[in-house]
């Protein structure tokens, strides 16, 4: 009974919590509405979202304004179900089960593996809960991770493009037209396109470009073309320098990873490389050994 009261006032919780922050989002975009209708300005972008939960799951790629109503509603669920988990394991004897299987693991191990067999209802509610939390986190180092590595070939593309004649809006057209549309960096600078044919300044479409990214390398190419667009300097040249500036930080990052990298080998090299060798190695010795160590005893007490 008091199983199915703790599912009934999480389920509570969630419902609340899912319509609360509906009727909240909904006041917002109200207000939003109108103060863009009265041409008030705002200070901030008027498509950009105000909450930081909204700004997060907007800078991972979930940009629909239910976002943050479902983000919230598949936590609770995921907490919901994390606590039948919690309960479930703890009702039918795994941890129990688990304790005594750890019992036999030689070496003292099985002590500090049963204390973990005692978290393993909360373990299992925490991985539950945040599973929401994880996959939005993977989608923004995604979105990131494509980021940087498109970067610096579009800049080397378009500087080559700007040194034999071609403004900057052609080159960008070029270039486009030859990536792929998935990619995040291409999908964001044909949104600068269109904001650009119905109308928007070019430094304000760069700067939200950048406020629709947010890494730091796509910040610093937009501030460059900010200013050389003001300065009136020569593209093609600034292009060039962020190109070879973005390549030194990537060469930078990957010598960081490669020196890193031993380090990171020992832990599965003694967890899973060593123990194997020395069962292939010294195995056969030891059976023989145990053997004979078996037999002359045996030997001894059978021919005093």
């Amino acid at each position: 009974m008091s199983f199915l009261a703790a599912f009934g006032f999480v389920i509570a919780v969630a419902v609340w919590a899912a319509v609360s922050w509906t009727l909240r989002y909904r006041a917002l975009d109200r207000i939003r509405m109108a103060e863009t209708l009265r041409e008030v300005p705002l200070g901030i972008d008027s498509t950009d979202p105000t909450g930081r939960l909204a700004r997060w799951l907007y800078l991972a790629g979930f940009r629909t304004s239910s976002a943050p109503i479902l983000f919230i509603g598949a936590t609770a669920f995921g907490l919901g179900l994390g606590v039948i988990g919690a309960v479930a394991v703890s009702r039918f004897g795994l941890v129990d089960l688990m304790r005594r299987g750890f019992a036999y693991v030689p070496g003292g191990f099985g002590e500090g593996l049963a204390v973990i067999a005692e978290a393993a209802p909360w373990i299992l509610l925490v991985n539950v809960a945040l599973a929401p939390v994880l996959v939005v986190r993977a989608a923004r180092r995604r979105r990131v991770r494509e980021t940087e590595e498109d970067l610096p070939l579009l800049l080397e593309l378009l500087a080559s493009l700007a040194e034999g004649g071609l403004g900057f809006d052609a080159a960008l057209a070029k270039v486009l037209h030859a990536q792929p549309r998935p990619r995040t960096l291409a999908a964001e600078l044909r949104m600068f396109q269109a904001e650009l044919q119905v109308g928007v300044g070019r430094v304000q479409a760069l700067r939200r470009l950048a406020r629709r990214l947010d890494v730091p390398s796509v910040s610093t190419f937009v501030s460059a073309l900010i200013h050389a667009e003001q300065v009136g300097a020569g593209l093609a040249e600034i292009l060039r320098h962020q190109a070879g500036d973005l390549r030194n930080v990537r060469r930078e990052r990957v010598l960081l990873a490669a020196q890193a990298l031993p380090v990171k080998l020992v832990f599965p090299l003694v967890l899973c490389f060593l123990p194997s060798v020395f069962i292939t190695t010294l195995g056969p010795a030891l059976y023989q050994l145990i053997k004979v160590l078996n037999l002359s005893t045996f030997r001894g007490s059978s021919f005093p």
